[in-house]
């Protein structure tokens, strides 16, 4: 009887672990358990890395690094890449400061300019790659370099300032902290989240993505609209550049012409690190996400170590390696 109770009691557990495993799956579950691992490493080194003001620090970090990579999760699933997510997101932020600056423009219209104008970049980029057929990370190094030039030739070389905090056009910081310095945009960020895992999971536009990736010619061969699915995937990146622009233009409120070259490295790293292939056909926006908060946990944390900018960097390089190698590895592993 006593045998009997205890198998009853391991299935059971082998029951709920499997469920477990099936919702979130086995590759996010051994990330979120770094994830929690590098936070306990740093939070026993320092003292001063418990601090609620830390906890903020990372909240304000992710989002931009955020919504970066849930927008290139969609391009990298396709096996592309966009190189101009970073300087788009930083040419729109300027530009929309322009607008508020110079044109004396409403808040609200400088946020639909800058959503319009990151947008219009991801389209540009699909074109570019899905209809031209140009390879993504030329076409994307392309915009790239245009977007880092064209927000200093919009802004004149100047520095862009948005509405401080308590101002009377300042109400959209409150998007992303209140006035008692809580991270309401981490609600922003997690509904995003949810949003783009049912488009990715639950729509043909999501389904098209993951077909075009794992083989494009079939995918084509099976009667799907390749070019307006992979372009899709780029307006969508773009889109979310734009939301990455207004948080950026929240948490950090100066705006300086000729930056965010380097930024798209942190939203590819967070997908990569997030177990997206990037051969393509393979990725989750659940992983993404966890796959954020440890680059941004790496960046809060490691100065708390007293390591130099160069040790940061150097360190973050190796865990998107290590990342990469785990993806060669799986993809090696499948097909045999």
């Amino acid at each position: 009887m006593a045998q009997t109770i205890k198998k009853a009691k391991i299935k059971s557990t082998e029951s709920t672990y499997t469920k477990i495993t099936n919702a979130i799956g086995l590759q996010q579950i051994v990330i979120l358990i770094v994830l929690i691992l590098i936070y306990a490493l740093f939070a026993a080194a320092s003292p001063a890395f418990r601090s609620g003001n830390t906890m903020t620090s990372i909240m304000d970090a992710s989002y931009y690094v955020g919504f970066l990579g849930l927008g290139v999760t969609f391009v990298i699933i396709t096996g592309g890449i966009d190189l101009s997510i970073g300087t788009s997101m930083m040419c729109a932020a300027i530009t929309g400061g322009v607008v508020y600056n110079e044109l004396h423009a409403p808040v609200w219209v400088a946020l639909v300019v800058i959503m319009v104008m990151a947008t219009g970049v991801g389209l540009i980029n699909g074109i570019l790659v899905a209809k031209f057929k140009l390879p993504p990370f030329i076409a994307t190094l392309g915009t790239m370099m245009i977007t880092r030039g064209l927000g200093s030739i919009i802004s004149n070389v100047k520095t862009e300032t948005f509405p401080l905090r308590g101002s009377a056009n300042g109400w959209y910081k409150s998007i992303f902290r209140t006035d008692g310095n809580f991270p309401t945009g981490v609600i922003l960020l997690v509904v995003m989240a949810i949003l783009a895992s049912v488009v990715l999971n639950h729509t043909k536009v999501g389904r098209y993505i993951f077909a075009i990736g794992s083989n494009r010619e079939a995918t084509r061969l099976s009667g799907v609209n390749v070019v307006t699915s992979e372009a899709m995937a780029y307006v969508i990146a773009g889109f979310f550049a734009g939301l990455a622009a207004i948080a950026y233009a929240a948490t950090y409120t100066t705006i300086m012409p000729g930056t965010g070259a380097g930024f798209e490295m942190d939203g590819i790293a967070a997908v990569v690190v997030g177990g997206t292939s990037l051969a393509g056909g393979v990725g989750s926006i659940v992983g993404t996400f966890i796959g954020v908060f440890i680059m941004t946990v790496l960046k809060v944390g490691l100065p708390y170590l007293d390591l130099q900018p160069h040790y940061q960097i150097f360190i973050t390089g190796f865990v998107v390696l290590l990342a990469v190698y785990v993806d060669i590895y799986r993809n090696r592993k499948a097909n045999k």
